[in-house]
This record gives C-alpha cells, sequence and structure tokens, in this order.
C-alpha cells in the first residue's frame, strides 16, 4: 500500500488560526481544504499554502460532520488525517504517523490523543480526548450527526500516551463556550438516544461516572480547580442530556418527531 498520508480540513471563516494549523501540516504529502462558503480569508490562505481547494454549498448544513465525507473522499492518498480548523499537528504526532503505517500490524484507524484548554491553560492528565481521525480512506465514512466517530473497515487502536504525540487545541474553551456548546449539541445528540430508557438511576449514574472518569481516571486533578471546574461541566452535559431524553420521551415525540422539534442554533 502507498505509505502516503492526506491530511483533510473541513473549514467555513476559518481564519482565525489557519495559518497555524497550516504551517503544523507542511510535512504532509497533501493538504485538502474542503470549504462550506467561507466570506472570510480562508481560501486565500489555503491557496497561499498550496493547499488542494474543494469547495462545497453550504446549505443547510448547522455542523460540519454532514460534509466530512465529502473532504476525505476528496483525497489522493490511501491514508487520511483529518485536522480541525483549529487544531496543531505536533511534529511527533506526524512522526509517528508515518512510523506507524510502515509496520506490518498498523491497524486501519488510530485515536489520537488531543490536549484542550480551558480557561486560560492547556489541560494536564489525560482529560482531553482521543479521536478517531487516522484511517485508511477506502470503506470509511462519517455519520451525519455531532460528536460522530467514523466507521472504519478494519481494526482500530489507541495510540498511547507519548511525549507531545497529540493534536493541539487552539481554541479557547471559556465557561460560557462550554455551557452554549453543551446546550446545543446535546439537542443534536438526544435525537441518537431518544430510543434509549433513561430514568432516575441514569440520570444519576452518568453524571457521576464521568465526573470521576474525568477528574480521577484521565487525571482531571492535576488541574486544581480548574479540574473540578471541568470535570462538573463533563458530568453536566450527561446530565442534561439525559434529562432531555426523557423529556422528549415523555413528550411522546419519535426520533423524526423530536428532530423536527429540537431547536436550531
Amino acid at each position: 500500500m502507498d505509505q502516503k498520508i492526506s491530511v483533510v480540513i473541513n473549514t467555513y471563516n476559518a481564519e482565525l488560526h489557519l495559518r497555524e494549523v497550516l504551517e503544523s501540516v507542511k510535512g504532509f504529502d497533501e493538504v485538502v481544504v474542503c470549504d462550506m462558503e467561507s466570506t472570510d480569508h480562508t481560501l486565500d490562505i489555503a491557496k497561499e499554502y498550496g493547499c488542494k481547494v474543494i469547495k462545497i454549498a453550504r446549505g443547510d448544513f448547522k455542523i460540519v460532520e454532514p460534509a466530512r465525507n465529502i473532504a476525505i473522499q476528496s483525497a489522493t492518498y490511501p491514508w487520511v488525517l483529518v485536522v480541525d480548523a483549529d487544531e496543531i499537528v505536533t511534529p511527533e504526532l506526524r512522526d509517528y504517523l508515518y512510523a506507524r503505517i510502515k509496520e506490518p500490524d498498523c491497524p486501519q484507524g488510530l485515536y489520537i490523543p488531543r490536549q484542550n484548554r480551558f480557561m486560560n491553560m492547556p489541560m494536564k492528565g489525560r482529560v482531553g480526548d482521543r479521536q478517531l481521525r487516522f484511517f485508511i480512506r477506502e470503506g470509511t465514512a462519517w455519520p451525519p450527526y455531532v460528536h460522530a466517530t467514523p466507521h472504519v473497515k478494519g481494526k482500530t487502536a489507541r495510540i498511547p500516551h507519548l511525549r507531545n504525540v497529540m493534536l493541539r487545541h487552539l481554541n479557547e474553551s471559556s465557561l460560557h463556550t462550554v455551557i452554549e456548546k453543551d446546550n446545543r449539541y446535546s439537542d443534536d445528540e438526544v435525537n441518537k438516544r431518544i430510543d434509549k430508557h433513561y430514568g432516575v438511576f441514569t440520570l444519576f449514574y452518568r453524571p457521576a461516572f464521568h465526573f470521576f472518569k474525568n477528574y480521577i481516571i484521565d487525571g482531571g486533578y492535576k488541574n486544581g480547580v480548574n479540574g473540578i471546574i471541568h470535570a462538573t461541566l463533563k458530568a453536566f452535559y450527561q446530565f442534561i442530556l439525559v434529562a432531555k431524553v426523557i423529556e422528549k420521551r415523555e413528550a411522546g415525540l419519535s426520533p423524526s418527531h423530536a428532530d423536527a422539534a429540537a431547536p436550531r442554533p
């Protein structure tokens, strides 16, 4: 198999961080920018860096996920690395990926550690997240809903926590931003879970589990008071998600009706 990697980036008015992002992916074989009718200087920056530019109509897309497949299938090479327009690829991650695809036991997809920023500081420990962003193009499909994980044809594995082998999130997550996103994302995610039989136990269990996982297992305690706040917000997201599922169910809404009734951003 060809051991070349295409980077794909979906954009919409992404000029704020795009130069820094494109600088970080210079060492890859191809960079594809799939743009959804940006009105700022996104396209100018992409062309300046010699990217392969694909233009698609924004249409009714409220989230990026429905456009991911277009970007992925526009890539030339068999291996694809999906990068958001506010994420940095570290040199260590680039070197790791090129070394890994040369190994005979390389899986068809890799979950990559991502470091996030919260309340003016990079988060320590494993409280970022892992994203399935590196995979074989052929046979991969990205579901069209928020926080979706791509369906990869073949085996997947996690990249272990190695020094600087990660994606770095540039966007600052303030309290206002996190709460606003949690409310919006939970409206979209509730439609995937409308048939779940959530009750009182789940309403308490899911938030408690996610707080414990984020704060203790993933090392959120290393971030001091910010870690407590971050873990509490993770728990709160689970609480409002379960509560919204119960609300929709008790209102007698089917998944299609729930989708129609969900408020749009």
